[in-house]
C-alpha cells in the first residue's frame, strides 16, 4: 500500500488506486466495488472506536461508583453521540487545529502508552512468568478446542486484526499534506511499526503484571482490574483516563479519514456530487461529509438499543470491509503489473511477492472472520458477518446494475495525481 500510495496519492485512497491500476474498460467498476467496500468498511470502524470509547467511560463510572450510576444501551449510546459530536465539531475546524490534536495524539500514543507499560511494570507486587506470558493457552471461545481444535482457537486470534486497520488513512489526507508521494508512504509504514512496537509492549506489560488470572476473567473489565491490583483505585482512574484519552483520538481521526474518503467518493460521483463533494471555503475542509461520517456511526450503532447480537452483526462487516478494499487494488497491481507506474517509494524486487503474500493474507483473514468464534452456536452466538457482507456485495451488484453502471465513470482525471483542480467550494 505504501508502493501504490506514492505512485497515486490522492484523498480518494484504495478506490482511486483501483480505478488506476484496471483496464480502463473496467476502471469505473472496480473503483465502484472498491469504494463501497472502502466506506462501509470506514463507517462501521469509526462506530466500533467511539462506541467501544464509550463503553470503556461507562464501564469505568459504574466501577467507581457501582452505587450512583448503572450502565444501560440508552446512556452509552448518549455518550458514542457526545464523543461524535466532538470529533465533528474538531473536524469541521479544519486541518489546522487537526495538526494540534494530531502532535497530542502522537505523545499519548508513544510517551503516555509507554509510560503506562513501564509503570506496571515496576509497580506490580509479583509479576507472571514467561511461561504464564506466551505459552499458557486459555480457551474463551466456550470450547471449540475441544469441538474443533485448539489450533482453531488460536486462529480466532486473526480477530484482532480489527485493530490494524486504517493504513489507508495516509492516502485519504495525502491531498492536505506537503511532498505526499512520500509522506503518505512513510506514513503508512510508520503507524505500523509505531503499532507493533507499542502495542505488543503495552499487552506484555499487562500480562505479565496481572496478579489473578481468574478473577481479572471474571472482572467486567479485565483491563482496569489489572490496573487496580497494580495501582490501587485512584491510579487505576488516572491509568483508565490515559487510554479512554487514546482511543478518543483514534475515533477522531477516524472520522478525519472517513469524510476524506467520501468528500473524494462524492468529488467523483460515487455520492451526491452538489452536497457531499464540495469543500467549505473558510476551513478548506469538506465539512458536509465530517457530519455524514458523523451520522451514519452514530446510526449504526442504535441496533445495540435492542441487542448486543444486532449491534455487533451492524459493525462486523469493519475489517473485512476495509482488508478487501485494499485488496482489490493490490490484486490489480498484480494482474496488470504494467499498469502500475510507480512513485519515488519503491520495494525494487521485493514488490511482486509482498503484493502476492498480502492478498493471500487478506483471503485467509476474510474467511476467519466469517467463521463462528463461540460455542455452542445459537441466535445469541452466531457470527452475522457472512449475512453482512452478503447485503453489502448485493447492494454494490444492484446499484451498479441498475444506476451507477450508467452513471457513474469513475474518478475525475484518473490518470492524474493531483485533484485541486477538481475542488468545489462551498
Amino acid at each position: 500500500m505504501s508502493e501504490i500510495v506514492s505512485a497515486i496519492p490522492t484523498s480518494g485512497g484504495p478506490y482511486f488506486w483501483s480505478a488506476v491500476l484496471a483496464k480502463p474498460s473496467e476502471s469505473a467498476l472496480a473503483a465502484w466495488i472498491t469504494g463501497w467496500f472502502n466506506l462501509v468498511g470506514q463507517v462501521a470502524v469509526t462506530t466500533g472506536i467511539s462506541y467501544g470509547c464509550a463503553n470503556l467511560i461507562s464501564s469505568t463510572a459504574a466501577i467507581i461508583h457501582p452505587d450512583r450510576y448503572t450502565p444501560t444501551s440508552g446512556t452509552i449510546i448518549g455518550i458514542h453521540a457526545g464523543l461524535l459530536i466532538s470529533h465533528g465539531l474538531i473536524n469541521t475546524f479544519g486541518v489546522g487545529l487537526l495538526r494540534l490534536f494530531n502532535h497530542s495524539s502522537i505523545i499519548l500514543h508513544s510517551l503516555g502508552v509507554g509510560s503506562l507499560a513501564i509503570a506496571l511494570l515496576a509497580k506490580a507486587r509479583f509479576h507472571q512468568t514467561s511461561q504464564f506470558v506466551f505459552f499458557k493457552f486459555y480457551d474463551g471461545t466456550g470450547g471449540w478446542s475441544e469441538r474443533a481444535s485448539p489450533a482453531y482457537v488460536a486462529a480466532c486470534g486473526i480477530l484482532c486484526a480489527y485493530t490494524i486497520t486504517g493504513f489507508d488513512a495516509s492516502a485519504h489526507m495525502s491531498e492536505e499534506t506537503k511532498n505526499a508521494a512520500w509522506s503518505a508512504p512513510l506514513g503508512v509504514l510508520t503507524s505500523i511499526i509505531v503499532s507493533a512496537i507499542f502495542g505488543f509492549g503495552i499487552i506484555l506489560a499487562f500480562l505479565f503484571s496481572m496478579q489473578d488470572f481468574e478473577e481479572t476473567l471474571s472482572a467486567p473489565q479485565p483491563v482496569f482490574k489489572i490496573m487496580v491490583d497494580v495501582f490501587g483505585p485512584v491510579g487505576a482512574q488516572i491509568a483508565m483516563s490515559l487510554i479512554i484519552l487514546c482511543v478518543w483520538h483514534c475515533g477522531l481521526f477516524s472520522v478525519t479519514s472517513n469524510s476524506r474518503m467520501m468528500y473524494a467518493f462524492a468529488r467523483d460521483g460515487g455520492l451526491p456530487r452538489n452536497i457531499f463533494g464540495v469543500v467549505d471555503r473558510r476551513f478548506d475542509c469538506p465539512i458536509n461529509t465530517v457530519w455524514l461520517s458523523v451520522v451514519l456511526a452514530f446510526l449504526l450503532a442504535l441496533p445495540s438499543l435492542g441487542s448486543s447480537v444486532a449491534f455487533t452483526a451492524a459493525t462486523s462487516i469493519a475489517t473485512i470491509g476495509l482488508y478487501i478494499s485494499y485488496g482489490l487494488p493490490i490484486l490489480l497491481s498484480v494482474i496488470w503489473d504494467e499498469r502500475f507506474k510507480k512513485g519515488p517509494f519503491r520495494l525494487h524486487g521485493f514488490s511482486m511477492p509482498i503484493r502476492i503474500i498480502s492478498c493471500l493474507w487478506i483471503i485467509v483473514i476474510t474467511v476467519f472472520f466469517c467463521l463462528p468464534t463461540s460455542t455452542p452456536i445459537s441466535r445469541e452466538t452466531l457470527n452475522y458477518t457472512p449475512v453482512v457482507l452478503g447485503i453489502l456485495i448485493t447492494w454494490i451488484i444492484l446499484s451498479w446494475i441498475f444506476w451507477a453502471s450508467r452513471s457513474f465513470s469513475g474518478p475525475c482525471n484518473s490518470g492524474s495525481n493531483l485533484l485541486d483542480a477538481n475542488k468545489t467550494y462551498l
